[in-house]
């Protein structure tokens, strides 16, 4: 009796998770947006306290470039709807982690235990490139393209800007930087799932140089060479790390004996 019982325990596949019905699944959804919103209206809030500063730290660069800059606001709620608007992307890069912990709470039950592993480094590598993506949009690309953009008109005219049109193009740049800085990310994922190939993609790296450069043209929030060319340089870069990653993950052709 108890070896066929044994026998039973050892053919019963071990479960990867636990089997939820749709109403279940609902509830778990539920309640893993709730927290998310939770997080992100705590960051919101935390956020808004640093928003002052947050402004003084975006608009330094072009203070930076141009003596006793003036940056304006030319309607009643323009700086206030500034204002919130930074507080409210600061409160999302803050809530980030939990949302994402959230988010592969959620989806976790349902992979193995082979795809959890590779899942979760990939999303803390996402969030990090993520970041490294608008910190050098911060320092190395916007600099320049605020010389170039605010040193034009020379003494012709001088530059009185508005404080919603420059956050809008400032976080604009270190938004679309920053998510340029996921491609390599992408492309291993790609190569990992059997997409693509590193020989397919070194193939079509002509392609790639002109695509570079017609995405900088489309995402950029200006039209000016030198932040398109700024951007579409990290773009022909990443490409290319992204061709190394796929290398390293796709799978082995297995040799005949």
């Amino acid at each position: 009796m108890s070896s066929r019982a044994g026998t039973q325990r050892r053919e019963e596949p071990v479960e990867e998770g636990k089997v939820l019905t749709i109403l279940e699944h609902l509830q778990e959804l539920r309640r893993r947006l709730i927290i998310a919103s939770a997080a992100l209206l705590v960051g919101v809030i935390v956020s808004a306290v640093f928003t002052q500063q947050f402004l003084r730290w975006l608009t330094a660069p072009a203070k930076d470039q141009v003596e006793d800059l003036a940056i304006i606001y030319t309607e009643p709620l323009e700086y206030w709807a500034t204002y919130f608007r930074v507080a409210l992307v600061a409160g999302v890069a803050l809530a980030m982690p939990v949302i994402v912990y959230e988010i592969l709470a959620f989806v976790g039950p349902g992979l193995t235990r082979r795809e959890r592993r590779w899942v979760y480094p990939i999303a803390l590598g996402a969030s990090l490139s993520f970041l490294g993506g608008a910190a050098f949009a911060y320092y190395v690309e916007l600099p320049p393209a605020l010389r170039f953009l605010l040193g034009f008109s020379g003494d012709v005219a001088e530059p009185l800007i508005k404080i919603g049109s420059y956050i809008n193009f400032v976080t604009r740049l270190m938004l679309v930087t920053g998510l340029v800085f996921e491609m390599p990310l992408l492309v291993m994922g790609l190569a990992k799932l059997g997409v693509v190939s590193s020989r397919r993609l070194l193939g079509w790296w002509r392609y790639a140089l002109v695509l570079a450069f017609v995405v900088a043209a489309v995402v950029t929030p200006s039209i000016d060479p030198v932040t398109q060319s700024l951007v579409a340089g990290p773009i022909i870069v990443l490409y290319f790390a992204g061709i190394v990653l796929a290398k390293l993950v796709e799978a082995r052709p297995v040799l005949p004996r």
